[in-house]
């Protein structure tokens, strides 16, 4: 089972007509892979303080389904699909119900703060392993 997050769709999140904004798509998203991170034990803030490792988005490739509008309740699907050394990857995708709305293959790096490439240290990439095979 992948990582679930809910959300509901506000007014702020459409355009004049009702419809979810295409960017905010991308902001859903960020919070289903914050929130998979934060549930599985991983403090970004931690990370960043003890091993100067930070979390960027280096490639998404999205496709739009259907519109989410107004008022949707919405749930946010994320899998690890893929982790190597210095970057992982995820898969996601939005629901309203039954339905895909929208699907993601989301690249993540690790770098350092001055952004050079880093690896996870291995007990988070453990950690991150043990939640995709658990999801």
């Amino acid at each position: 089972m992948p990582h679930i997050h809910e959300l509901r769709v506000y007014y702020e999140d459409t355009d004049m007509a009702g419809i979810v904004y295409y960017a905010n798509y991308l902001k859903f998203i960020e919070r289903g892979r914050s929130e998979f991170v934060r549930e599985i034990g991983i403090d970004q803030n931690a990370l960043k303080e003890e091993h100067g490792i930070v979390f960027a988005v280096r490639r998404v490739e999205a496709d739009y389904l259907a519109p989410a509008r107004l008022g949707d309740d919405l749930r946010v699907e994320t899998e690890l699909a893929e982790i190597r050394g210095a970057r992982f990857e995820m898969a996601q995708q939005v629901m309203r119900g039954a339905q895909v709305l929208f699907k993601a293959r989301v690249v993540i790096v690790t770098m350092s703060l001055d952004g050079r490439p880093l690896r996870l240290p291995p007990a988070i990439k453990d950690r991150m392993q043990a939640a995709g095979r658990s999801a």
